[in-house]
């Protein structure tokens, strides 16, 4: 009769509990198969900044964020990493922050936008190596706003078109969609509520050239493992 370690089943039980509180504290959690291992992160609610949110509010804190993705760029077990965006957008530097570091990863990156990758959301959406959007999904493309205290002087006007300038030329550096179409779509009048924007949806965003591809969890999943088959072999 085969021996049995019985120190297995608890350190399957550890593992576990560490998976679920992964889950509850940076909503993301790893997912180990034959064919590779797939980080999963999810970017929800309001990227928050500098600036503390009220409990009350979901949100994605880039400080925890940040130091995630070098670890799974890092790791030697994690083969690709899967971006899930259901966000409204939020404090614009941290959002650039992060999607200027899921650009420079070298491992295989999909993103999935679903329900909504609004504002700051668009270049995180983009920011991986291929993007998915599902047909439901809106993406709200505005210009910068600025909340508190505004100065009115010539130089509060020039930062805020140098940080548009920062966001259309990442956008359009790691997307199909040329800046004049997409600083177009930012300017637009009438149709958005006492605003300025455009409001896009899933098709369109393919069209436009925003996002690459129409497709659901399967469909990222499937192009992830396909990227990881092409790079190197599941550790």
């Amino acid at each position: 009769m085969p021996e049995t370690d019985p120190t297995q089943p608890q350190e399957q039980n550890e593992e576990r509990a560490e998976r679920l509180q992964e889950i509850i504290d940076l909503g993301s959690a790893t997912i180990r198969t034959a064919r590779g291992t797939i980080h999963t992160l999810t970017i929800v609610g309001q990227i928050e900044g500098h600036q503390l949110l009220p409990p009350s509010a979901k949100s994605t804190k880039y400080e925890h964020v940040l130091p995630l993705l070098a670890s799974v760029e890092e790791s030697d077990e994690v083969d690709g990493l899967l971006i899930l965006l259901n966000t409204v957008g939020g404090d614009i530097e941290a959002g650039l922050a992060i999607a200027e570091l899921i650009a420079g990863m070298k491992k295989p990156s999909v993103s999935l936008v679903l329900g909504g990758g609004h504002s700051i959301g668009v270049p995180l959406a983009v920011s991986a190596k291929r993007s998915f959007i599902v047909p439901s999904a809106a993406m709200t493309i505005h210009p910068v706003r600025m909340t508190g205290m505004v100065i009115a002087v010539p130089q509060t006007f020039s930062y805020f078109q140098r940080i548009q300038e920062r966001i259309v030329e990442f956008v359009a550096a790691n997307s199909r969609v040329d800046k004049e179409t997409f600083t177009r779509l930012m300017m637009a009048t009438g149709e958005l509520a006492a605003d300025v924007g455009s409001v896009i949806y899933g098709q369109e965003a393919v069209e436009l050239g925003l996002i690459d591809q129409i497709g659901g969890l399967q469909d990222a999943l499937g192009c992830l493992h396909a990227m990881m088959d092409q790079g190197h072999s599941p550790q």
